[in-house]
């Protein structure tokens, strides 16, 4: 995939704040050599649960995905960084942006590989939606 200098995935502004960091391992790949995009989707959803949940102070549970796109392929020794970004507060739902980059071999470009748009629920002990109380 090539792409015009500063744009796509690979333009050099990532969204929003970084919410975890980790390292594509080799359990983690597919046959063929590549990170699992489950893997991928299951880490973007822990950086928006852990985002959401400061934000809601408490328990969240994800309600929704939508818009995933794979952008590029994730290869065992990237370093991945996961950012999220507040895209609407509701009574009881947050719903953030999340972008996935890498770093190749932990040395060389940040590339944006995948996007996506996260929906998290506050709930309450039960697990019922509750209403969030947010600080001004």
């Amino acid at each position: 995939m090539s792409e015009a200098p500063g744009s796509g995935p690979t333009r050099p502004g990532r969204r929003g704040t970084m919410a975890l960091r980790t390292l594509a391992m080799p359990a983690d790949t597919n046959p063929s050599g590549d990170i699992f995009g489950g893997w991928i989707m299951s880490h973007m959803d822990l950086a928006a649960g852990l985002s959401a949940t400061e934000i809601a102070r408490g328990r969240v549970v994800t309600a929704a995905v939508s818009h995933i796109q794979f952008l590029l392929p994730v290869h065992m020794g990237d370093a991945v960084s996961i950012y999220t970004d507040v895209v609407k507060i509701g009574r009881s739902s947050i719903t953030l942006a999340v972008e996935v980059w890498v770093m190749r071999h932990r040395v060389g470009d940040h590339l944006k590989v995948t996007e996506a748009e996260f929906v998290l629920v506050a709930v309450d002990d039960a697990g019922k939606p509750r209403a969030m109380t947010l600080e001004a």
